[in-house]
C-alpha cells in the first residue's frame, strides 16, 4: 500500500466507528420500528467490524477498543455530515436508507481495494471479511428500503409475473 498498513488499519477502524455512529444517530430518528431495528443491528455490527481491525492494529495510541468507540461521533466525517444534512432538511426513513446504501457500496469498494494492496495475509483477511460483511449490509438495507417503499420482494417476482 502507498500508506503505512497500520495507518490504513487505524483509518479503517475510524471508518467503522463513523458508520457505527451513523447508524446509532439514524436509528434515533427512525419512526418505523423495523427500520430502527435494522439501523440498531447495523450499529452493533459496525462496532464488531472495528474490533476486527483493532485485533490486527499494532499501534499503541489506541489502548482500548471500547474507549476508542465511546469517543463522541466525529461530526466532520462524511458518514455523519451526510446524515446531518438529511436530518436538518427533511429526514425520512427512505432518505436515510438511500444514503446508507450509497455509503455501504462505497465502503465495500474501498475495502476490496485495500485488501488487494495488503501483503500481510491476516490484515488482508480482515479487509476481505469486512468487505463481505459490508456487502451483506447493503443487501439488508436494500431489502428494508424495498419494504418501506412498498416494492415487490424479489422472492415474489415469479409469482407476480405468472399471475
Amino acid at each position: 500500500m502507498g500508506i503505512d498498513v497500520q495507518e490504513a488499519i487505524k483509518r479503517s477502524m475510524q471508518t467503522e466507528k463513523n458508520a457505527m455512529n451513523f447508524y446509532q444517530l439514524g436509528s434515533q430518528r427512525m419512526k418505523d420500528p423495523d427500520a430502527r431495528r435494522i439501523f440498531e443491528t447495523l450499529a452493533r455490527e459496525e462496532r464488531e467490524h472495528a474490533g476486527h481491525f483493532y485485533r490486527v492494529y499494532r499501534g499503541t495510541d489506541i489502548p482500548s477498543l471500547e474507549g476508542f468507540l465511546d469517543i463522541p461521533a466525529d461530526n466532520e466525517s462524511s458518514w455523519i455530515s451526510s446524515l446531518s444534512k438529511i436530518i436538518a432538511a427533511d429526514f425520512s426513513e427512505q432518505k436515510a436508507l438511500e444514503l446508507a446504501m450509497e455509503k455501504e457500496q462505497n465502503l465495500e469498494i474501498a475495502l476490496r481495494e485495500s485488501a488487494a494492496k495488503v501483503a500481510d495475509e491476516d490484515v488482508r483477511t480482515v479487509y476481505e471479511w469486512n468487505a463481505h460483511e459490508t456487502h451483506n449490509h447493503y443487501l439488508l438495507i436494500a431489502a428494508e428500503y424495498s419494504r418501506i417503499m412498498g416494492m415487490v420482494d424479489e422472492t415474489d417476482m415469479d409469482i407476480f409475473v405468472r399471475e
